[in-house]
């Protein structure tokens, strides 16, 4: 418990040893492509980073930012593009990395806006995955862990833009539970 108030549910070296095994992976698959990494914002941060710094292929790294949560616990389908990546995909091999896959609709938005900028190929890596709550066909090429229906904190996840700063994951209330 972090202070009494917060089960830890992923622990640091468990996330450090996933994300190894990530990028890995990601740099088998990609070996001699023009690969494209583009990080979601504020969420992903983390993720996209350790996840860049493991892969052993040359890349470059975008950041694009959307909003669907607000200040609230649930995800809303009215997005808004914050940020908009800063280099052209028209042509290359695009990963998208994110830091959680809830109800798919933000990844799916992300696809599509992707596809319309004629990315050559996309796929995600997503930190999280939360099955339960999905209620958008969506790509998941790459995941790192599957999660139950809890709202969850840490490794970049916030909650009202609080404990980013945890090196684990854990739930925001103690009754939550990880699968």
């Amino acid at each position: 418990m972090l202070g009494g108030d917060f089960p830890v549910l992923i622990e640091e070296d468990q996330i450090q040893k996933r994300v190894q095994q990530l990028a890995l992976r990601i740099s088998q698959d990609y070996q001699g492509n023009d690969l494209h990494v583009v990080g979601v914002l504020r969420g992903a941060y983390q993720f996209t980073q350790d996840l860049s710094t493991k892969m052993a292929l040359p890349h470059t790294l975008d950041y694009i930012s959307v909003a669907s949560y607000g200040q609230g616990m649930t995800s809303s389908e009215s997005l808004q593009l914050r940020m908009d990546i800063s280099k052209p995909v028209a042509g290359k091999d695009v990963l998208l990395v994110d830091d959680i896959v809830d109800t798919g609709i933000t990844l799916n938005w992300l696809v599509d806006y992707l596809k319309r900028r004629r990315a050559r190929t996309i796929r995600t890596c997503c930190f999280l995955d939360k099955p339960a709550r999905r209620r958008a066909a969506v790509p998941t090429d790459y995941i790192g862990f599957p999660i139950s229906d809890v709202f969850v904190i840490g490794y970049g996840l916030d909650y009202q833009e609080k404990y980013r700063e945890l090196p684990f994951i854990s739930c925001l209330s103690p009754q939550e539970v990880l699968i």
